[in-house]
């Protein structure tokens, strides 16, 4: 047999084994942290920005809405930084939309928190009638679970493909709730963060809170 025969194999396989490998999508990528963060992105990235968010913070969804798609392109994606979402929650209806916006686990988490930013201005809407109902339950979880109920948040779950069952179940979570309250007092008496969004990079804080502002903080490597 001659070495003719097996010459067009060879050739054949030759491009296959000089094809590299896809570059890993780091946006893909989300872990919880020690602190009940979730980060997303390369544990090795040199750039670590942390956000401090709040739910019913108007400035927050802004900044969600500008940032999220070019911190994730431009930064996060080719495995420079990693972004960290802790809780900064100022008030009940923050609580609860902290706690469903962990429903799932770290998967699904992203998602959750966009879209109640995304839609941020028709839950916060009915906060203003459930405000005037003067009758609320008393104990916490079920307080909770009543604001999710009737003021929209359930129900833009519901459409996140979540049961009424499952979000009860996030709402009433111990560690959730230990891991949500945990990082609000850190993001206020111990970052002392000065409002929300508030931002640290590489454990520094920085001072303002527009998207403009953190992409300036951001090392020129990152981009």
């Amino acid at each position: 047999m001659t070495l003719a025969r097996f010459l067009p194999l060879a050739l054949i396989a030759l491009p296959t084994a000089l094809v590299a490998a896809p570059a890993t999508n780091w946006v893909n990528r989300v872990v919880i942290s020690p602190v009940g963060g979730h980060v997303m992105g390369n544990p090795s990235a040199t750039t670590k920005l942390v956000e401090y968010v709040s739910y019913t913070c108007s400035h927050c969804a802004q900044f969600v809405g500008q940032a999220s798609g070019p911190l994730k392109t431009g930064y996060v994606q080719g495995g420079k930084v990693s972004v960290e979402v802790r809780n900064a929650v100022r008030d009940k209806y923050d609580l609860t939309a902290a706690l469903l916006a962990r429903c799932g686990g770290p998967a699904r988490f992203m998602g959750n928190h966009e879209a109640l930013f995304a839609n941020q201005d028709a839950w916060m809407a009915q906060i203003e009638t459930y405000d005037r109902d003067a009758t609320k339950p008393a104990d916490q979880i079920a307080a909770l679970r009543d604001i999710g109920q009737k003021t929209g948040l359930y129900t833009l779950m519901s459409k996140r493909g979540y049961k009424p069952t499952q979000l009860d179940a996030c709402i009433a979570s111990p560690m959730a709730m230990k891991q949500v309250m945990a990082m609000t007092d850190d993001a206020w008496n111990k970052v002392k963060i000065t409002g929300t969004p508030g931002f640290t990079v590489n454990g520094t804080r920085v001072e303002g809170s527009t998207w403009a502002i953190l992409q300036a903080a951001l090392p020129p490597a990152s981009r």
